[in-house]
């Protein structure tokens, strides 16, 4: 099979379409012929060289895809070969086949395009798993999601306000403001203001936000946390802000605030804090909304996997609404 590899650390130039062994399917897990994957920013996190796969995980680049299963490993029982699927990964995604454990599927919802599902995983797992698992959001609550036209974003907007909560969210102009509008979001704040904690009391009769999923890290700590409502949840999900910074834990003292950092690709399958939970938990809860077309896919482009260097070029230069799909030219259909 062909595959997109990493020459050496570095831009988008030192991603290659070249030649490497079929993958297959261990006791547990199945081969998927890749319909298409997705850029997620981890993904240019690993070409440079600063995000290196888990301990057994393929070193080809790729969180998430969909596709068709052609092979099914040993006790592998609910699912089959031709079956439509998406799944998350470890790695691996940036190819024509993958071999992934059998707890990490999903099955494509019905009404999607089979391309469009391979950018859904990562984002569903991510939303479902920190704004329902970590902080618990409930209905009539206000969540902050920062980045809002990212596609954490696009897809953490309206699978908050599908749930019944009010939605907060940043951007960077007024076209992507006007987009967080239109996916769900009853306030659209520019992150360039400096009042953003004022707006939000403002919004909530003095409390400020229930529930922040955050992607900024360590820049942002201080500013989020003077953003929380009493018993207030911040959850961390990106370093883009930098990994070091000083903070007052009386005032998260004073607030009861809670402060959680999570991500998804170096958890083990199995095991309570493990994929295959969180993914099962997707499938029970976030699957229905996405059925009923209350979430949707938000797609910037499709572009050939063989050009996954212009993909990470033009997710660099920060243009990207939503998510930018790499389809493999080679797939079945």
């Amino acid at each position: 099979m062909h595959a997109i590899t990493v020459r050496e650390p570095g831009g988008p130039e030192v991603l290659e379409w070249t030649e490497v062994p079929d993958p297959e399917p261990g006791p547990g897990e199945v081969v998927i012929d890749i319909a298409a994957t997705a850029v997620n920013r981890a993904d240019t996190l690993q070409r440079q060289g600063y995000y290196p796969p888990p301990p057994g995980a393929s070193d080809i680049i790729g969180l998430e895809c969909s596709g068709r299963i052609s092979a099914v490993g040993n006790g592998v029982s609910s699912w089959e070969a031709g079956d439509e699927v998406c799944a998350l990964l470890a790695g691996g995604g940036y190819a024509e086949k993958v071999a992934v454990p059998a707890g990490q599927l999903l099955p494509t919802p019905p009404g999607w395009d089979l391309i469009d599902a391979g950018g859904l995983p990562e984002v569903a797992c991510t939303v479902w798993s920190n704004l329902v698992g970590v902080a618990g959001l409930r209905a009539g609550e206000l969540v902050l999601i920062q980045g809002g036209t990212g596609g954490i974003g696009t897809h953490g907007i309206q699978v908050a306000a599908a749930l019944g909560a009010r939605v907060a969210a940043t951007a960077g102009n007024p076209e992507r403001l006007e987009r967080c509008r239109e996916l769900g979001a009853e306030l659209a704040i520019d992150y360039h203001d400096k009042d953003i904690a004022d707006q939000l009391r403002e919004a909530t009769g003095g409390r400020g936000a229930d529930v922040i999923l955050d992607n900024m890290g360590a820049a942002a700590l201080a500013d989020n946390i003077d953003r929380l409502a009493p018993g207030g949840r911040l959850v961390i999900i990106g370093l883009q802000g930098g990994t070091k910074t000083e903070i007052d834990l009386s005032t998260v003292l004073r607030k009861r605030a809670s402060i959680a950092a999570t991500n998804l690709r170096g958890r083990p399958t199995d095991g309570p804090d493990g994929k295959a939970v969180i993914v099962a938990e997707v499938r029970a809860g976030l699957w229905p909304l996405i059925e009923s077309g209350r979430v949707k896919p938000v797609v910037h482009a499709r572009l050939p996997l063989p050009e996954a260097s212009e993909a990470h070029r033009l997710l660099g230069e920060g243009g990207v609404i939503g998510k930018l799909l790499l389809v493999n030219p080679n797939f079945g259909g």
